[in-house]
């Protein structure tokens, strides 16, 4: 009799997770059973090793359980088996540049609040980093009803707002007036419960150094889209993390003055000429990586100013509403204008691809000097990057870059998870984690572009149908 109640109460326990979700949430559950066997699966598990080919993977009370060869695998009599043939199981996803928001046009961004979360988990980002935020209160309200099985969506680490200079443009964004003012700023918002801040273009050393000690007195991080401080000064002043590489380094213009971000109206073409492998750029590469300085890589942002890429794919232009379509394909056909390059540029050829270009050489050499590279997307710009479909894109454009798809994989999935602190949980594939896994059709190791067939995403061993998630926000992308 005491046994059978023991197994009551592991019944119960392995299925409390899915009973707490709401009728909404369930609405989008796939697979859910208290065990569950993927069977004859490849396994990229996310830590750069080889993929292992016909393997079971069981998962219990949320964790995986057991990772096995097929013929060998001991599966419970209970679990549900699902055979696997032809498709691959990785980590899931860890985006470290995705923000819930997305441009409105003049200056302006949108909260996603609707359509964002499903479109991440969709494509198998199960963890993010918010990355700045526009709307805080809101980022923090979907974090609540994810957590509470409530709404659907990935796991959040929400940053605090945009930390900001008086000289900003971002009508949005709290502009410091001074080091104690970013001080309290940290301050108050770590006590809402973020646990990350990105300062922005426009601070001083001082507040960012202020903004610094009093995010890691508690136990917060920095990351940063600078440009008037430089990567190196920044690494001095103790930053964890950059955004973006490169493109947004001013520290090599000679019109650079302290504190002070440069408009600087040939950058881009100049970045396209800089020398990666010596000099300023190389000595700025080894600073980071000695003051163990991450990077995060946002390829798909700068892929939009590229003409004639990226392709817009249905998918991306059907996720958005009528009006936010139009506005993208519009500001494609302006980057490829012939007298708006002239006019801006003084060349009739655009400066995009050479300097798209450099920025991968940037990142292959940081990486190369033993530099931690992070994945996201960052959905702003001129509004082509679309939630999840745009951290695909992102693991697409690095192994263009020239990094493996078990490089890339390793990047979006371990790195991001280390940076966290969370590697003891997701991350990789390994006993005991969270079951935090994406279904794909297809073998990324071998195509890349088969990050694309997701088609089940397991958060905490529930599997969501992604098919369903993305239908269920068509033409919302620009609204809500």
């Amino acid at each position: 009799m005491r046994k059978l109640g023991l197994v009551v109460l592991l019944v119960c326990a392995l299925s409390a997770a899915a009973q707490n979700l709401s009728p909404e949430v369930k609405e989008f559950v796939k697979v859910d059973a208290p065990v569950i066997a993927l069977q004859h699966v490849h396994v990229i598990d996310g830590t750069g090793a080889g993929a292992r080919e016909d393997q079971t993977v069981v998962l219990a009370k949320g964790k995986i359980e057991s990772i096995s060869s097929a013929t060998e695998a001991n599966v419970p009599k209970d679990a549900k088996v699902l055979d696997l043939h032809g498709y691959t199981v990785i980590p899931g996803l860890v985006g470290m540049h995705d923000h819930m928001f997305y441009p409105m046009g003049n200056g302006i961004y949108g909260e996603m609040a609707y359509s964002f979360p499903r479109l991440y988990l969709a494509a198998g980002v199960t963890t993010i980093r918010t990355t700045g935020s526009l709307e805080p209160y809101t980022d923090l309200e979907i974090k609540h009803n994810i957590d509470a099985g409530e709404m659907p969506g990935p796991k959040i680490h929400p940053t605090g707002p945009y930390v900001e200079g008086k000289s900003s443009w971002v009508l949005q964004a709290h502009k410091l007036t001074g080091p104690d003012d970013a001080t309290k700023f940290v301050n108050f918002w770590l006590d809402q419960g973020v646990g990350n801040f990105k300062i922005y273009n426009f601070v001083t050393a001082d507040e960012l150094a202020a903004t610094i000690k009093a995010a890691h007195a508690r136990g917060a991080k920095v990351t940063g889209h600078l440009c008037s401080i430089g990567f190196r000064q920044a690494a001095e002043l103790g930053i964890d993390d950059l955004e973006h590489g490169l493109l947004v380094d001013t520290e090599f213009f000679p019109e650079k003055k302290a504190d002070q971000c440069p408009d600087i109206p040939d950058d881009i073409q100049r970045y396209g000429k800089m020398d990666i492998q010596s000099g300023p750029v190389h000595d700025m590469i080894v600073n980071l990586v000695q003051h163990h300085v991450a990077m995060t890589s946002t390829l798909p942002v700068f892929e939009m100013d590229v003409p004639g890429r990226p392709s817009m794919q249905t998918r991306v232009l059907d996720a958005l509403t009528t009006e936010a379509r139009s506005a993208v394909l519009t500001n494609k056909l302006r980057a490829t204008d012939q007298a708006r390059i002239r006019k801006r540029y003084g060349t009739d050829v655009s400066p995009w691809p050479a300097t798209f270009k450099k920025e991968m050489e940037f990142e292959r050499a940081f990486v190369r000097a033993g530099g931690t590279l992070l994945a996201g997307l960052d959905p702003t710009g001129m509004g082509g990057v679309v939630a999840g479909f745009g951290d695909q894109r992102e693991l697409e454009l690095l192994v263009e870059a020239g990094f493996t798809p078990l490089e890339a994989i390793h990047i979006a999935t371990y790195n991001g998870a280390q940076y966290l602190g969370e590697l003891d949980k997701i991350g990789t594939i390994a006993l005991g984690k969270q079951a935090d896994l994406v279904v794909i059709k297809g073998d990324p190791s071998q195509n890349i572009e088969d990050i694309e067939n997701v088609e089940i995403v397991f958060k905490d061993g529930i599997g969501y149908d992604s098919a369903k998630l993305i239908e269920s926000v068509k033409g919302m992308v620009g609204s809500r």
